[in-house]
């Protein structure tokens, strides 16, 4: 029977445990699951000691450097062991059920907390807890308890070519919310011509950059609707309630852009980004991950931000970059008091140190922590920077799509016909894809 209860474990944190940021490169071989981890040094039962089941194997080098690091100067021994690409599951599981398990691990989203809740320690009133400067990124049980703490992010946004902006006579300052954004994008497309540039990059629903759209743009209305309504894991239903924003946000990309509404169906993510690139437009909504492209294409850092989706909802201007992760720590509820808090001191000093903050910057951005180092990224620096300011941050709430590529290709195709000919009637067809598409969706996937 444990054998048959462990393995319906595996298969359920198989499908839980989402791997955020996959990686090509080789991954760390991870440990087999009869054989023991590798050997830590001897601890001190009275100071305990550390063991990080690491989940990025990209990172192994530079976290086996820190945990040396900090053992030489602290003496508790930290041991950093790396599951290979796409079977940090699996590994979880085995090394979970030995005697020596992993004080520290990932759990990324609430389906996975679901199932590790009893081995999640709660953080509340920690040191560690202290250290941060958002809840956003956090994880809680249905007991409210802290159970899983965010240490990074990525972000998406519209990003602004700060050169061409004030070519046209503006700054970003002057954009704090759909109406000013609209108003600098609408006196940009009236002197495009004299400007030798657009306002927009083409909104492009080829599939190499529909998700844009699908996927990201889509996250304003259901953030907005999920924040009201308290939704926490996928709703079997969506009623649609700022669709009416996203049809401003939409519209104004469509009719400020470096064509027509009626060519985007054949406009793919190149296109969009050589619009960008080559100077041909001052925004272009995409990603963190975009950065090094831009700079690769020869783009100035100096030039470039990050702007929030503006979409006309009350308060926006409150409102910080889109952000979110499946990178979250979690300490083992069933280790010993002097592992947990060994495990805790090494997290603080992780996330404070010059050491620790150095190499966080470097690996992973953004890191939501009161000493956290500005990255190179300048779109993560603007993230930082607006949630520094007391900007709320829009989480991502597209991760609850249900049968996700299904979903999107649907709404793309209303999209699509939408933009080459915007009528009233085709926008019901895309708010009949957005929430009568959602509800099936839900139904093929949950029955």
């Amino acid at each position: 029977m444990k054998k048959l209860i462990a393995l319906l474990l595996a298969l359920v944190m198989a499908l839980s445990l989402v791997a955020c940021g996959a990686t090509e490169e080789p991954a760390a071989d991870a440990p087999a699951a009869d054989a023991p981890a590798a050997e830590a040094p001897a601890a001190d039962a009275a100071t305990g000691s550390v063991y990080y089941l690491n989940f990025k194997p990209e990172a192994d080098a530079a976290w086996q450097e820190l945990a040396a690091q900090y053992t030489a100067e602290t003496g508790v021994p930290v041991k950093v062991v790396t599951a290979a690409g796409g079977e940090y599951s699996s590994t979880l599981n085995a090394e979970m059920a030995k005697d020596s398990a992993p004080t520290l691990f990932q759990c990324g989203n609430m389906a996975g907390l679901k199932d590790w809740d009893e081995y999640c320690l709660d953080l509340t009133g920690t040191d560690f807890a202290a250290e941060l400067t958002t809840d956003a990124f956090n994880l809680y049980n249905a007991d409210g308890a802290l159970k899983c703490v965010g240490y990074c992010y990525e972000c998406f946004g519209i990003i602004t070519n700060i050169e061409l902006l004030e070519k046209a006579g503006y700054t970003v300052a002057d954009i704090t919310d759909f109406a000013s954004l609209k108003a600098v994008a609408e006196d940009i497309t009236a002197r495009s011509a004299e400007l030798g540039f657009s306002a927009f990059s083409s909104a492009g629903l080829d599939s190499s950059s529909s998700w844009r759209f699908s996927g990201h743009l889509a996250n304003m209305p259901l953030f907005y609707e999920f924040r009201d309504d308290g939704v926490t894991e996928a709703p079997a239903t969506i009623t649609g309630a700022y669709l009416d924003n996203y049809r401003n946000i939409w519209d104004l990309y469509i009719n400020n852009s470096t064509c027509t509404g009626a060519e985007l169906n054949g406009k793919t993510g190149d296109n969009s980004k050589a619009d960008f690139t080559e100077g041909k437009a001052v925004f272009y909504q995409n990603g963190s991950w975009e950065y090094a492209g831009l700079i690769e294409a020869g783009m100035d850092a100096a030039k470039l931000t990050m702007l929030p989706i503006y979409c006309g909802v009350e308060g926006e201007a409150d409102a910080g970059l889109c952000s979110g992760t499946e990178n979250c720590w979690a300490v083992n509820a069933k280790a010993s008091e002097a592992d947990q808090k060994a495990t805790l001191d090494f997290m603080t000093w992780v996330v404070t140190s010059d050491a620790g903050t150095t190499m966080m910057a470097e690996q992973f951005g953004p890191i939501p922590f009161k000493a956290a180092k500005t990255p190179e990224n300048v779109f993560f620096a603007a993230a930082n920077d607006l949630t520094a300011a007391g900007k709320y941050v829009v989480t991502w709430a597209f991760n609850h799509t249900p049968n996700v590529d299904s979903w999107r290709a649907t709404v793309v195709t209303a999209l699509a016909a939408y933009s080459a000919d915007p009528t009233d009637a085709n926008w019901e067809a895309v708010e009949t894809a957005f929430v009568d598409g959602w509800a099936y969706e839900y139904s093929v996937v949950n029955g």
